[in-house]
């Protein structure tokens, strides 16, 4: 069931920015690059225009995969726990290697900081940001085994710009230092 024939209108469209309640019984809006779907009134960051669906009814979004939002609660339907932290392991995954805080996890999947923090930790036993770091060194250990990259390029692939934070941090999660890291494992192979 393709919702093909709703157009995002400018009304839809300034409905959505102005978060205007007025529009809350009349639709619905997706957000393609997240997977959420909110009312109008919803007070979360305003999505690119292009990402945006639009839907008459909630039924709608869910049955072409939406999730509902955890902040706003499109027609009073919540995302269980689990599933949100899938949703949130998911963004991480696709975008390791863009700034990611806390307060930007938590304003893309619709909640507050301490309750993606409180909730991630519940259900993964580790918090968003040490998932982000372990992510991040399994990334980079994959790049200092199949690249010629130097260290410095491999740091800024996974997201962090700081070639000596990276360093310290792999050395940390691994044992080994980036370069001590790489040289073991070619000695493993020759």
């Amino acid at each position: 069931m393709h919702n093909e024939g709703i157009t995002l209108t400018n009304e839809h469209w300034q409905a959505i920015i102005h978060n205007d309640s007025s529009y809350d019984s009349k639709f619905f809006y997706a957000v393609k690059s997240t997977g959420i779907f909110c009312r109008p009134s919803c007070k979360s960051r305003i999505p690119n225009r292009n990402n945006v669906r639009i839907f008459h009814h909630a039924e709608q979004a869910l049955s072409e995969k939406f999730r509902p939002c955890k902040r706003c609660k499109p027609n009073g339907l919540t995302l269980p726990n689990e599933e949100w932290v899938e949703q949130i392991k998911d963004y991480i995954k696709k975008h390791f290697d863009e700034l990611l805080t806390l307060n930007i996890l938590a304003e893309i999947c619709h909640g507050s900081p301490f309750h993606l923090q409180r909730t991630f930790k519940k259900v993964t036993g580790i918090s968003p940001i040490e998932y982000i770091q372990q992510f991040r060194i399994v990334k980079a250990a994959e790049h200092l085994l199949h690249t010629n990259q130097s260290i410095k390029e491999i740091s800024t692939a996974v997201g962090i710009e700081n070639p000596e934070y990276f360093a310290t941090l792999f050395k940390k999660k691994t044992g080994f230092t980036p370069t001590e890291y790489r040289k073991k494992n070619e000695m493993k192979e020759g």
